[in-house]
């Protein structure tokens, strides 16, 4: 019903932004925190407000490093082969649903919580809710990763093997995928470790992490490129994704602000096994790749979401016969 077609994707994403704030306003009013639509107030010269603004611009260079890196990957792509540019695309969309939902959400979650803990001046505490989040996001993003790398053919094929988009297309992003998950884990880190400096208006080592990982994808971005052409970009910015989340690790614990509590090492061992066995159960029954290039649509996506669910159950019964119960992670959030 648009002319040109591809207009309505715009008006799409402006009639979200519309539908995101009016869901808001309803429980802005419940709490008493609905702002004022008449005569606002625009106090730019408040102390808090200028700086609010003075640390916004480095904290959001500190956090989109990757997206940065997206849009320097574009520009490499689009100097191989005919279709690289919509591959990296394509495959970026997949990566970014785990990486905003499970990344924005424990982010915004932390980093009010971190603050009011700084504030209060208990470190343990404070220490506490980054354990608390790094295990949510090891616990939701590992497995995710995983099923990304295992479920790269089928998701593809199922969300985008129609009309232009053909055979080879497919496995080209297929291989971005996989390559690009092997980074989500990292992506989503960085999205909870950043909060942990920025609820101690600490904005100068993010930003300065944020610029020596730019550097560095860059410099594995001329590395990777040639034998791995759009695949090696993809890799690029994930494996400076995960360099991120390292450097800024290291950093917490530098300045004292992070002590991981006990029971780490047992943890990480049964997520990674939970992983492994969920990884085989997709395996074993996920169908050939033959029947994902010619069935139907409707045919794939019954199927898609047969392996969804078999995956999510089997990692969580796996966590759960190894002793892992939801209690604890919500003990660890109080």
């Amino acid at each position: 019903y648009f002319d040109p077609p591809a207009m309505v994707l715009a008006w799409s994403v402006l009639a979200g932004g519309v539908l995101q704030l009016a869901l808001q306003i309803p429980a802005l009013m419940r709490i008493g925190m609905l702002p004022r639509l008449v005569s606002p107030r625009i106090a730019l010269a408040d102390p808090g407000v200028r700086r609010i603004l003075t640390l916004m611009a480095p904290a959001l260079l500190g956090v989109s490093v990757a997206q940065i890196s997206l849009v320097i990957n574009t520009i490499f792509a689009s100097f191989l082969e005919t279709g690289s540019v919509s591959w990296l695309y394509y495959a970026d969309r997949l990566m970014e649903f785990p990486s905003g939902l499970l990344g924005a959400a424990l982010g915004t979650i932390l980093l009010p919580s971190l603050a009011r803990e700084h504030a209060r001046q208990d470190a343990q505490a404070y220490s506490r809710l980054l354990d608390w989040g790094l295990r949510m996001t090891l616990l939701l993003a590992l497995p995710a990763a995983v099923a990304i790398a295992v479920l790269a053919l089928p998701l593809v094929s199922t969300l985008f093997h129609y009309g232009q988009f053909g055979e080879r297309d497919l496995w080209m992003t297929r291989e971005a995928l996989m390559a690009y998950s092997l980074g989500l884990v990292g992506l989503i880190l960085v999205k909870v470790l950043a909060p942990g400096f920025y609820a101690r208006q600490n904005i100068r080592t993010p930003v300065r992490i944020a610029l020596i990982t730019l550097a560095a994808t860059q410099v594995m971005n001329a590395l990777l490129v040639l034998p791995l052409r759009h695949a090696g970009l993809a890799l690029a910015i994930g494996i400076g994704a995960c360099l991120n989340a390292a450097l800024l690790y290291r950093g917490l614990r530098r300045l004292g602000a992070y002590q991981p509590e006990p029971g780490w090492l047992w943890f990480l061992l049964r997520l990674l096994l939970a992983s492994a066995l969920m990884a085989l159960a997709l395996w074993l029954v996920m169908p050939v790749a033959g029947w994902w290039l010619s069935a139907s649509g409707w045919a794939r996506g019954g199927q898609l979401y047969l392996l969804v669910l078999t995956g999510a159950a089997t990692y969580f019964a796996a966590l759960f016969a190894m002793g892992l119960r939801p209690s604890m992670f919500a003990r660890r959030a109080g």
